[in-house]
């Protein structure tokens, strides 16, 4: 079992910045690759980023491509989503997972372990 901890959301406005951690324990971090997913009020949960378990590869949904970067720092078992130029519509529950592979994946299917979320709110 892996269990997974987000923390860092709040409430921003515009343009503003938050930078969301996710803590994982109870197995191997480096085992897993990692993502980061969001669900917004009355819509379904969308991928936003994921890393593999080295962080060499990264993969970013085109809606966050430029304002969002994924890192992990392995030694403290953590993947962290930084968030930049947030924008009202980003206002969403953010979710990290583990997937049990050394690759990114963008399906939500595919992720073995999830947190219990971080809000995150934009106000415009």
């Amino acid at each position: 079992q892996v269990q997974l901890v987000e923390s860092g959301g709040g409430l921003v406005q515009a343009g503003g910045s938050l930078r969301l951690s996710c803590a994982a324990s109870g197995h191997t971090f480096s085992n897993y690759a990692m993502g980061w997913f969001r669900q917004a009020p009355g819509k379904e949960r969308e991928f936003v980023g994921a890393i593999s378990w080295s962080g060499g590869n990264t993969y970013l949904a085109s809606s966050v491509k430029g304002r969002f970067s994924i890192s992990r720092d392995n030694a403290k078992n953590t993947v962290y989503l930084q968030m930049n130029s947030l924008k009202p519509e980003d206002t969403a529950v953010y979710y990290c997972a583990a997937h049990r592979t050394a690759y990114p994946a963008v399906r939500d299917l595919e992720y073995d372990y999830w947190g219990q979320g971080t809000q995150v709110i934009v106000s415009s």
